[in-house]
């Protein structure tokens, strides 16, 4: 009995000891911890500019509310807290849960508004474990400017904790989300640094005991020009507000339009609408913000440019054009007759016209559809799928944003898969005009063009110049698609080139753009809708000789081309060659200058 009485003797003293040993420095290290704080010191992003040094994206200090690691939160405390910074409760609960199970502070809101700080200061005894930290803030400078180009950044999800891309990043981390953020997020984020803080039971930092600074992002310089990027901008808003006011279009809130350089594939502009801020996303999108965007059935988030797909209507019969003239389906001067419908279906024109015998350049310039309907019988729908996919259709062009939609040519293939349908001679008329199965998204069809104006040569579309580090210097030029030669003969690129320069003078459907202080090449197009009022588009480049700009525009539910596109096109252009004519002048006249202050 002696013995089992000694035997638990020893035990117990045994377990006393290894309690007070080393229970004793676990507690002594979660003492420490309740002292001490391990903190992210988030990098500042790269800077985004323009062209010519505009910055569009920048970083600035902001204050975060960040929760302590470890520190649960009461349902009453989610409650206030989601009230005073205007979020959804489940957002602040699903943080505050993080946070409880992690070793790092969880950013529970970004960008903190004065009157926001001031109200946590009122309340901070109410949520003990949070603080109030000064981090490098994302701040787009132009607000909606170029919006679907930059994107937006947001805290980095736990479901992309778990890719590659962002393995190692703590929670908590900024990342790019849309755009170009997204894109170039790994170039642009840098390389965030750490700080251990010494603070009291109530959060305070007392003092740093020892960190490593963070490293910037690197900066992207754009291919776009602000100046231009900005006209569109404001030109795009007043004509949907004045189609929907006059009662033309008012369902005309989405657009989109894409201005590029066609030597060499740079954007200058994109716009898609409606629009959003991306500074709404900094630090957590409020509820208000997120009702905004969500209700809102135009879509503002989609970029309508790369993902809106549409019929591309008459601006097809560049295609439908160059594989009839390239195949020798029909010449220049032959004479087709147009009744008003064509002699083999029930299928005329669309304000029910006749122009009687006309060739190739009358046919295209007042965009008969008769005459092209013609076009399409005798080159063939394998012929018109042929050419469409020489300029680029029914894939994406590669331009660096994400999601880029790949469009659709209408084929028997294709007709056979949606309908379950045989495809007929109706159907070859409709994808020679535009319409039916045949989709494309605003970036295609400005590459279409682009590659007319270049003689033939497609430049795929880019958005990035050069990737530079802080002092400006080039740190990387990004690889870019490469060019090519469209497959088609020069002399019916010419006539293609012609048969656009008729459209915009007298007898054209865009006879308004000889106003224009240089010739310019253009086309109209109405893309028929099942759902509502047409969509109305409208091309061109300027000048028609040596061009150096090209802009496609479509406007949804905005009738037809001339009327609901064509406006924005040409005050863009009216802008821009009144510019250019401006710079011309006085680069000429610069060394005349210099001539006389020399005499």
């Amino acid at each position: 009995m002696l013995a089992v009485a000694l035997a638990v003797f020893v035990v117990l003293g045994i377990r006393l000891a290894w309690l007070q040993l080393y229970k004793g420095m676990y507690y002594g290290r979660q003492a420490d911890g309740n002292r001490m704080r391990n903190a992210v010191i988030m990098a500042p992003r790269g800077r985004i500019m323009d062209i010519h040094g505009t910055v569009l994206a920048d970083s600035s200090p902001g204050y975060v509310l960040s929760l302590q690691a470890g520190h649960a939160f009461s349902d009453q405390e989610t409650e206030l807290l989601a009230r005073l910074l205007g979020l959804r409760k489940e957002d602040v609960r699903e943080k505050a849960d993080r946070a409880a199970n992690t070793y790092e502070q969880i950013v529970i809101k970004g960008e903190l508004t004065p009157q926001e700080i001031t109200s946590l200061e009122e309340h901070m005894k109410e949520l003990p474990g949070l603080s109030l930290d000064l981090q490098p803030m994302r701040h787009y400078l132009y607000k909606e400017t170029a919006a679907h180009v930059l994107g937006y950044v947001g805290e980095v999800s736990e479901t992309q904790l778990k890719q590659g891309k962002y393995k190692g990043l703590p929670p908590g981390s900024i990342v790019g989300k849309e755009g170009l953020e997204f894109v170039y997020d790994d170039v642009l984020r840098g390389k965030n640094g750490r700080k251990t803080e010494e603070v009291d039971v109530r959060g305070k930092v007392i003092r740093d005991l020892a960190g490593q600074a963070p490293v910037s992002g690197k900066g992207l310089v754009l291919t776009l020009d602000f100046g231009l990027q900005q006209e569109l901008e404001q030109i795009m808003d007043k004509q949907l507000a004045a189609l929907r006011s006059s009662g033309i279009a008012p369902n005309a809130y989405a657009a989109a339009a894409v201005a590029m350089d066609p030597n060499t594939g740079a954007v200058r502009a994109l716009v898609s609408r409606p629009g959003f801020d991306p500074n709404w996303f900094v630090g957590g999108i409020s509820s208000a913000h997120w009702k905004l965007i969500n209700e809102n059935r135009f879509h503002p988030l989609t970029n309508k440019v790369i993902n809106g797909e549409y019929p591309a209507g008459s601006t097809f019969k560049v295609v439908t054009g160059s594989a009839a003239l390239d195949q020798h389906k029909v010449t220049p001067e032959e004479l087709i007759f147009d009744s008003g419908k064509h002699w083999l279906a029930d299928m005329g024109n669309a304000g029910g016209e006749a122009l009687g015998w006309i060739n190739f350049q009358t046919a295209f310039a007042m965009s008969d559809n008769v005459y092209f309907y013609e076009m399409g019988r005798r080159a063939g729908i394998e012929n018109l799928n042929a050419y469409a996919e020489r300029y680029g259709f029914g894939k994406p062009t590669g331009i660096e944003l994400p999601g880029e939609s790949a469009g659709l040519i209408a084929g028997p293939a294709a007709k056979k898969k949606v309908f379950a349908e045989e495809w007929t001679l109706g159907d070859t008329f409709n994808a020679a005009i535009g319409q039916g199965l045949t989709l494309v998204t605003p970036v295609q069809i400005c590459q279409m063009l682009a590659a007319v104006a270049a003689d033939g040569v497609l430049h795929p579309p880019y958005l990035v110049e050069k990737v530079v580090n802080a002092d400006g210097s080039v740190y990387q030029v990004p690889e870019r698609p490469k060019s090519r030669k469209l497959e088609i003969a020069p002399e019916t690129l010419r006539l293609i080139q012609k048969g656009l320069k008729g459209v915009t003078q007298p007898g054209g459907t865009g006879a308004w753009f000889a106003n224009l202080p240089v010739p310019v090449a253009g086309k109209t197009g109405t893309a028929e809708n099942p759902h509502g009022q047409d969509h109305g588009w409208f091309i061109a480049y300027a000048p028609a000789e040596k061009p150096d700009l090209v802009i496609a525009c479509i406007v949804e539910q905005g009738s037809y081309g001339a009327t609901a596109a064509g406006p924005v096109v040409y005050d863009v252009l009216q802008s821009y060659l009144t510019q250019r004519i401006k710079n011309e002048t006085k680069k000429a006249d610069e060394p005349m200058k210099k001539r006389d202050s020399l005499q």
